[in-house]
C-alpha cells in the first residue's frame, strides 16, 4: 500500500520537464540509460539524474533493472505513453506553425460519424482546391467519443450531435442534415431482389449494429421493438463505416443499419443493395460542434462554409460557431 501522497496536478506541471519526457520515451525505445541518454544528447550521469527527478516528482519508482535492461513497470509504462501523446503533440504544433510561416494552409482535425462522411468528403474537396496545403486529418467514431475528444482539444470541430453529451451547452452547434436511414445487405443476400419488405422478415438474420446507447442503436432497437423482433443478443457491433462494408462482403447472411448517404455510396459501387424496409430517420440532425469560445482558425472556417454549400437538404439557417 502507498503511503506517502500523491503529487498534485500542479506540482507535476511545474516540475515536469520536456527532456524529462524525451527521456522516458528514449528509455522505453532502448531499455538502456546510456542509449537513451546519447539519442537525447546528454550524458550518462545526466539521463540517471532525470530519471531520478521524475521518480522524485511522482513518488515512484518508473523502471526496473532486469536482465535484458531497465523495463518499464504498470507506472512507467502510463507514463511514458502520455509522453509520447505530449511530445506527438509538440510535433504537430511545430508542423503547423512552420507550415503558416511558409505560407502554407496549417493543420485542422476533424470527427465525423458515419453518416456526415459523405457531406464532409464534398466539403473537404472545396476547401483544398482553395487551399491545397491544408493538412486535414479525419477522425470516424460515434458522437460520444468525438465531444470527448473535442473537450480534450484533439480535434478542432466534429460533425456529430451534441445531445448525446451531459453538457450540450459546452458547445457552439450549427445543425446541417437529417440522417435517414436504410437497411443493407450483400449483393449476394437472399433478400437482394425483394421488391417489398417489412422488418418482420428480417426475424431471425445476424445484424451488424452501431455500438450500445448511441442514436442510431436506439433507434434500431426501436424499430425492431416494434416489429416485435428482439435484437440478436450477440450483434456485431461497429462505429466504422469501413468496418461495416466489409463485414456485409464476408458475411452474406448479414444485415446491417446505416446512413442512407453512406449506404447510397456503397449501393452506387456495387458493395451493397438497400433492401426495401422502412426506417425512421434519426430524430435529431447532426451538426458542426464546436467548443463554446472556441477561436477558430481559417482553415476551420473554410470548411464551416463548405459543408454549409454542400449541404443536401439545407435546415433553416443557424449561427456559425463562434470566433
Amino acid at each position: 500500500m502507498r503511503s506517502t501522497p500523491l503529487p498534485s496536478l500542479a506540482t507535476i506541471a511545474s516540475r515536469l520537464r520536456l527532456k524529462q519526457l524525451r527521456l522516458l520515451i528514449a528509455l522505453d525505445n532502448h531499455g538502456s540509460l546510456h542509449k537513451a541518454a546519447d539519442e537525447i544528447a546528454i550524458s550518462q550521469p545526466g539521463a540517471t539524474k532525470a530519471l531520478r527527478e521524475i521518480e522524485d516528482i511522482l513518488g515512484m519508482a518508473l523502471f526496473e533493472r532486469q536482465p535484458k535492461g531497465l523495463v518499464a513497470n504498470e507506472l512507467g509504462q502510463c507514463v511514458t505513453r502520455y509522453a509520447r501523446l505530449i511530445y506527438s503533440d509538440l510535433e504537430h504544433l511545430h508542423a503547423e506553425i512552420t507550415a503558416i510561416a511558409h505560407g502554407h494552409g496549417g493543420h485542422l482535425a476533424v470527427g465525423v460519424i458515419m453518416g456526415a462522411i459523405p457531406l464532409l468528403t464534398r466539403a473537404i474537396t472545396a476547401v483544398r482546391e482553395q487551399q491545397p496545403h491544408l493538412s486535414v486529418e479525419i477522425i470516424e467514431n460515434t458522437s460520444a467519443t468525438l465531444l470527448a475528444l473535442l473537450d480534450e482539444g484533439r480535434i478542432d470541430l466534429a460533425l456529430c450531435r451534441c445531445g448525446v453529451s451531459r453538457r450540450p451547452g459546452a458547445y457552439d452547434c450549427m445543425e446541417l442534415e437529417m440522417e435517414p436511414l436504410a437497411v443493407v445487405a450483400a449483393p449476394s443476400h437472399r433478400l437482394a431482389g425483394e421488391s417489398s419488405l417489412a422488418l418482420a422478415d428480417l426475424a431471425g438474420l445476424p445484424w451488424m449494429a452501431y455500438p450500445v446507447n448511441t442514436p442510431m442503436r436506439n433507434t434500431l432497437e426501436r424499430e425492431l421493438g416494434d416489429a416485435g423482433i428482439d435484437l440478436p443478443r450477440y450483434p456485431l457491433e461497429t462505429a466504422s463505416a469501413f468496418a461495416m462494408l466489409t463485414m456485409l462482403q464476408e458475411t452474406p447472411d448479414l444485415v446491417a443499419v446505416m446512413p442512407r448517404a453512406v449506404a447510397e455510396f456503397g449501393e452506387r459501387f456495387g458493395m451493397l443493395v438497400r433492401l426495401p424496409v422502412a426506417m425512421r430517420a434519426l430524430e435529431d440532425p447532426y451538426g458542426v460542434i464546436t467548443r463554446t469560445g472556441t477561436q477558430l482558425s481559417p482553415g476551420a472556417r473554410l470548411l464551416i462554409d463548405a459543408l454549409r454549400a454542400h449541404r443536401t437538404a439545407p435546415l433553416p439557417d443557424e449561427a456559425l460557431p463562434h470566433d
